[in-house]
């Protein structure tokens, strides 16, 4: 099931919040909507996590796995081609959404049932209704631009 469009995070960005979350060398990591991979790519490339990433779109998939083998990944990242709500999240240490305020509500139950205690979730732009984040950090990617142009959300079950 479609519940939000693809839109790409940019990198400043899923950097920041890979650091807000405190990934760590070994930890799982797993992306819902993992669009083209950026976020795997990085949570393995850069903080040496097992990453996986859950895509229902068959052309995202392809192209995100080209890119996981280009950079010779397939040891830390794994794609799943399915829907985000047929894949078992028990195992994440830290979850990246960026997906709509509407699309986080129809996730935010399998988080609750899934995820384990002490368990990050991170979220651009869109707030997960109904729980406190533990930080909320407005994000200026471009320094030219002078303001924060994207609201990051930390939040810990």
């Amino acid at each position: 099931m479609f519940i939000s469009p693809f839109v790409a995070s940019p990198e400043p960005v899923i950097r920041r919040l890979l650091q807000m979350a405190e990934l760590k060398p070994g930890e799982i990591f797993v992306d819902l909507g993992a669009g083209d991979g950026r976020p795997v790519i990085m949570a393995a490339k850069e903080f040496g996590a097992y990453a996986i990433g859950v895509e229902l779109r068959e052309d995202l998939v392809k192209q995100a796995m080209k890119k996981v083998i280009e950079m010779n990944l397939q040891d830390r990242v794994k794609i799943i081609h399915d829907d985000i709500f047929n894949v078992n999240i028990s195992m994440a240490d830290v979850v990246y959404l960026y997906l709509t305020t509407s699309a986080n509500e129809k996730i935010r139950p399998k988080l609750e049932a899934e995820l384990k205690k002490g368990a990050r979730v991170v979220s651009h732009d869109y707030e997960i209704i109904g729980w406190k984040p533990v930080k909320v950090e407005r994000f200026c990617e471009n320094s030219f631009l002078g303001f924060p142009t994207h609201t990051l959300y930390l939040y810990r079950r």
